[in-house]
């Protein structure tokens, strides 16, 4: 299986990934270095990956994302 690895990121995609996940996280009461912040840190990055690259919709996909 082969791993892909993401494409550069640049400061505008950091800032929408780091201000939907740190809302995120400010919601729930979750800290971000702590394993639950860090599974969301990944599936943020999935689901910008997969097209949700404003603030907003990214926000709105971890809201209506199952985490377990």
């Amino acid at each position: 299986m082969s791993m892909m690895v993401n494409p550069s990121l640049y400061p505008d995609d950091i800032d929408v990934l780091a201000g939907a996940l740190f809302t995120w996280c400010a919601e729930r009461s979750i800290k971000l270095k702590s394993q639950e912040g860090l599974s969301a840190a990944n599936i943020a990055i999935d689901l910008y990956d997969a097209g949700y690259q404003t603030q907003d919709r990214l926000l709105g996909a971890l809201h209506d994302h199952e985490f377990h």
